[in-house]
């Protein structure tokens, strides 16, 4: 189990590869801004203006309807036009009217890690309401790091197949050794595939390279939804260019000025508080394999089932990857993610219970983005390479886990170990981190939604509160409900708040709760 500060749209959750996207750019004319960054110096504009001056060659890219190209942009800011630079891949579907274009909607669909061209071309493209899509070029990109665009690499998929198994509960000394040469060995494996690239994918960064895609595509101001991570994303560039901001969404908010421990310790409690409503749900089931008691009555089963799978995992129809706890942790967490899958769980949860531990697997599969061919999207790689270099680590070493386990385990009884011992991957990250926890205000910038959602498993709603007030312009709407995100996943009250400000620019009322 690795889901430490994974954040990414129910969407990505349960599936969205796009398609290998080829192009190449040549000249053209585009909008040049800059802004200093706290964190790393500001890029010298003259040197960024050829990038900026880029003309993008759209082409089609095998899904119906959906164009594709290449953007250049500098492997280091600081040292723009130097010749190393990075190919940032990009795709679109050109509004289908009718009524007059918007410009462009960039979409983000969280991780650090989520694939936006996947999930523009699998959701946001054909599944956002049809009157954005009428006005708005529907656009998106891999950021940089991310599966098309200079991808970072680690293990292979066999490596990836053992480290998904490594136990991290650890119960003695020998188990919390194997843990940390897991851990020791990811980092290994990124620095020896990716050396070149990983100092150079913090957030900041992809937040610049979103401004070239802006001034790129010709647009003056950039509009943009970003769910999950992808609020910090946005967020981060209205900092930086808050005279850039269009219209903006940020759903499924992170708190940017929240330490890393302190982020995956909420995150604990936020995937308890939706266990706790999963369990209540199921126990008015009567397929409920976790008994009909209360949810710390049902938390207690599932903990004990957890158990026995340490103690002898069951068969999942893969002989090299039975269902052990590890696995099954993570099966779990995936479903949490959103109410509509909560009958998929109770009954892999059945099937595993009676030894076949299949539909668990799939979800963990789904979660960590593992085709049926044993290949492993670049998910995870890329989530640590951003994690790590955004913030610097939650723990030091395994005794900091130890003194912070009592914490983790009261905000999570079922998944605080195991979610504290994830946290300890960055300890050993080989590139030390450029950034830290900071309020991010975007000063001027125009108004800007925050969405929360109450019990939202991966994003805590006091998140959404908190970025809400750090911003200068932003405001607060609230979805009183369960699963993470809250924009199109069936509230017409959040739908028609977002689409109005979309289309017509007019901000809901700071406050509004559907």
């Amino acid at each position: 189990m690795d889901t430490s500060r994974l954040l990414r749209t129910t969407t990505t959750v349960i599936a969205a590869a796009g398609l290998l996207l080829t192009g190449c750019t040549t000249g053209g004319s585009g909008k040049l801004q800059t802004a200093a960054s706290s964190a790393q110096p500001s890029p010298d504009p003259t040197a960024l203006r050829p990038y900026y001056e880029q003309k993008l060659t759209w082409r089609e890219c095998g899904v119906p309807g959906f164009q594709c190209s290449t953007m250049k942009a500098p492997l280091d800011y600081a040292n723009p036009g130097s010749g190393q630079d990075v190919d940032i891949a990009v795709s679109r579907r050109v509004a289908t009217g009718p009524g007059k274009k918007l410009g462009s909607l960039v979409v983000n669909p969280g991780g650090p890690g989520g694939s936006g061209i996947g999930y523009l071309q699998a959701y946001a493209g054909i599944g956002y309401p049809a009157p954005v899509r009428a006005r708005y070029d529907m656009v998106s990109f891999d950021p940089r790091g991310v599966q098309r665009s200079s991808p970072v690499e680690c293990l292979t998929g066999p490596e990836m197949d053992k480290y998904t198994q490594v136990d991290q509960t650890p119960d003695d000394a020998a188990e919390r050794a194997e843990l940390v040469a897991a851990f020791k060995e990811f980092a290994a494996g990124c620095r020896a595939r990716s050396e070149r690239v990983l100092p150079h994918v913090s957030t900041v960064d992809a937040a610049r390279d979103m401004d070239l895609l802006r001034g790129v595509l010709g647009d003056e101001k950039l509009n943009y939804v970003g769910a999950s991570y992808g609020t910090f994303l946005g967020a981060t560039y209205a900092d930086l260019f808050p005279g850039r901001v269009g219209r903006l969404v940020l759903d499924g908010a992170m708190d940017p000025a929240r330490p890393s421990l302190d982020l995956n310790r909420d995150q604990t409690a936020g995937f308890d508080t939706a266990f706790t409503s999963f369990a209540k749900d199921c126990a008015k089931q009567p397929d409920c394999p976790l008994g009909n008691g209360s949810p710390e009555e049902v938390g207690e089963r599932l903990k004990d089932f957890f158990r026995k799978l340490d103690a002898q995992p069951v068969a999942s129809g893969d002989p090299a990857r039975p269902l052990g706890e590890a696995l099954a942790t993570t099966g779990v967490i995936a479903a949490l993610y959103d109410e509509s899958a909560w009958p998929q769980l109770r009954e892999a949860l059945r099937s595993a219970m009676n030894g076949d531990g299949a539909g668990l697997l799939a979800l963990a599969d789904s979660y960590y983005e593992r085709g049926a061919d044993g290949k492993y999207a670049n998910l995870m790689f890329a989530n640590a390479a951003v994690n790590c270099l955004d913030q610097p680590p939650a723990f030091s070493g395994p005794d900091a886990v130890d003194s912070a386990l009592p914490s983790f385990e009261k905000a999570s009884p079922v998944f605080g170990a195991g979610l504290a011992w994830a946290a300890l991957n960055c300890a050993y990250w080989p590139v030390k981190a450029t950034g830290t926890a900071k309020e991010l205000v975007a000063k001027g910038a125009p108004p800007i939604v925050v969405v929360g959602t109450t019990r939202d498993p991966a994003t805590p709603y006091r998140w959404a509160q908190a970025l809400a007030g750090q911003l200068d312009s932003g405001t607060l709407l609230t979805y009183d409900g369960d699963g993470h995100t809250a924009y199109g996943r069936g509230s017409d009250c959040i739908d028609s708040a977002i689409n109005r400000y979309l289309l017509e620019g007019k901000p809901p009322q700071d406050g509004t709760k559907c």
